[in-house]
């Protein structure tokens, strides 16, 4: 879970303004950094890399749209993971 942090800072810190010729505001990434980072980062990516200049092509949606899996995975997978810890079980795939 926290590899998608770590590589927005990264790419905030060494990426000359990479995230702001892909938002108009410092919130959206910020918000992103908490709760979406793997769809933060990769809208970020749609913007700047794929398609035209400033418009996220039908690529880049489909990207944006596997990365917000991913995320909320992550946050299923976490929670169970956690409820399992605290019960004392294991965790079971077919839960």
């Amino acid at each position: 879970m926290a590899f998608p942090r770590v590589a927005l800072f990264l790419v905030w810190f060494f990426g000359n303004a990479y995230f702001t010729r892909a938002y108009s505001s410092w919130l959206l990434p910020l918000l992103g950094f908490f709760f979406l980072p793997l769809t933060t980062l990769v809208f970020a990516f749609a913007m700047n890399s794929l398609g035209t200049p400033g418009q996220v092509g039908p690529v880049g949606w489909l990207l944006v749209l596997l990365a917000l899996g991913g995320d909320l995975g992550l946050y299923k997978g976490g929670a169970d993971g956690a409820k399992a810890w605290r019960g004392g079980r294991r965790l079971r795939r077919d839960d």
